[in-house]
């Protein structure tokens, strides 16, 4: 999930600047709080991180302070969510790559639906924060099974309960999990198959790479 964003997009993409955020603010939270029982190693860390303006140290520049925002409700459940339907996908093709498959995920409406369109806007995507986290080349979000899935297709089932606001919002939700053999080429730059040719980026990189050269 970082490092594509990191070394993907372009560089002042609003998705590979968020991903900055989160590591910086955890390496300050790392730092702090090894700083009690490792104090010349956290000072040191501190003084080598280049955005840090301050020169005071590590030591009096407070304790933990993380800010309220980061706890957004319906987050760690999504993510939660992703990652079991994502554990699925990879027990079925154990062993194999899976950057060589999309995958389709099944999820009636409700809730659990809800919270994945968080992280996929889109029906289909190969960019989406969702397919990021399925380690897949490409992420299809369905209400139902689509009619032309074979009678053969490998589907895994599973279930995940949400537990929201302290558990006042509970609700066991059934998903299906296909993962199929992508037919695209791959990318030679995000090294995904989503590329019509193996020469050739795909759609995404060659609107970053543009996106590169008007801004030099």
């Amino acid at each position: 999930l970082l490092s594509c964003r990191l070394y993907c997009e372009e560089a002042k993409d609003p998705k590979r600047r968020s991903c900055q955020t989160v590591l910086a603010e955890a390496l300050d939270i790392i730092v702090r709080s090894f700083a009690p029982i490792l104090p010349h190693l956290a000072e040191e860390v501190f003084q080598y991180i280049p955005y840090k303006k301050d020169s005071e140290g590590v030591f009096r520049t407070g304790w933990i302070n993380a800010s309220s925002a980061w706890k957004k409700p319906g987050i760690e459940e999504a993510i939660e969510g992703a990652c079991a339907m994502r554990d699925s996908f990879l027990g079925s093709i154990s062993g194999k790559n899976a950057l060589e498959y999309e995958v389709v995920i099944v999820i009636e409406p409700g809730l659990l639906f809800e919270l994945m369109e968080a992280l996929q806007a889109e029906e289909t995507s190969s960019a989406s924060q969702l397919n990021e986290i399925m380690m897949a080349s490409q992420t299809t979000l369905l209400s139902e099974l689509p009619k032309e899935t074979p009678s053969d297709a490998n589907i895994i089932k599973g279930t995940f309960l949400i537990n929201l606001e302290g558990g006042d919002i509970c609700e066991q939700s059934s998903y299906k999990v296909i993962a199929r053999p992508i037919a695209k080429a791959k990318c030679p730059r995000c090294r995904r198959y989503t590329a019509e040719s193996s020469s050739t980026p795909c759609p995404r990189c060659l609107q970053v790479l543009a996106a590169g050269k008007g801004s030099t």
